[in-house]
Formats: C-alpha cells, sequence, structure tokens
C-alpha cells in the first residue's frame, strides 16, 4: 500500500470523524439553547409580559438566529455583502526609491559590521 494514500485516508477521516463531532455538538448546544429560551419564555408567560405566540416566536427566531453561520445574522451597516476595505497610511509615507535607498544603508552597515568581527576574530 502507497504509505502517502495511507496517510491522505488517515486525514480525510480524521476530518470526518472531526466534522461529525462538531456537528453533534452544534446540535447540542443548539437544543440546550432550545430548552433555556422556552424556560425564559415560559416564566415571561407566567409573568404576562409576553404572549404564548410572542413566547413561541421569539424561541424560534432565537434558534433560527443561532444556526445562521458566524456574520450571516449580523448587520451590515453599509448594505454590501463584502467586506469593507481598511487602508493603512505609513506615517513616514516613505517612496519606493527612499526604502530602497535604507535597503542598501543596511546592507553596508551589515557588511561593515561583518569585516569588523572578521578582523576581531584573527
Amino acid at each position: 500500500m502507497n504509505p502517502f494514500g495511507g496517510l491522505v485516508q488517515k486525514a480525510f477521516y480524521l476530518g470526518l470523524g472531526l466534522a461529525t463531532v462538531a456537528g453533534e455538538k452544534a446540535g447540542e448546544t443548539i437544543g440546550e439553547l432550545r430548552t433555556q429560551a422556552s424556560k425564559l419564555a415560559d416564566d415571561l408567560v407566567e409573568r404576562g409580559e409576553m404572549t404564548s405566540e410572542e413566547a413561541r416566536k421569539f424561541v424560534d427566531d432565537l434558534v433560527r438566529n443561532a444556526q445562521k453561520p458566524i456574520g450571516e445574522g449580523a448587520p451590515n451597516p453599509t448594505g454590501k455583502d463584502s467586506p469593507r476595505t481598511i487602508t493603512i497610511d505609513d506615517e513616514d509615507d516613505q517612496s519606493p526609491n527612499q526604502n530602497m535607498g535604507d535597503v542598501d544603508l543596511l546592507k553596508d552597515k551589515v557588511q561593515s559590521l561583518q569585516d569588523e568581527l572578521k578582523r576581531l576574530q584573527k
């Protein structure tokens, strides 16, 4: 048997196992969320702060939002589906030619330090 093929097969089964465990955990978490939300809603209905219909809708909405992928349920203030572009301005605002000059200076400095080290080692 090809050792690389065995490694790929083991990696596949590991990934499949991890996905299964993650799915089970997510299902348990959603179930716990539904239970806790139902208890909260029942308490609010008992106090008269919410109707039975509002409580059912509250629980359903809460679970539905919990099942959405991360970031999907969050409001996007720009109204766009793409990420916002972030730019970083360099405070020095050096031109590429200045940066090349700095690199050349550093190379010269390193070379002089190496020469000095060789001289001291003799």
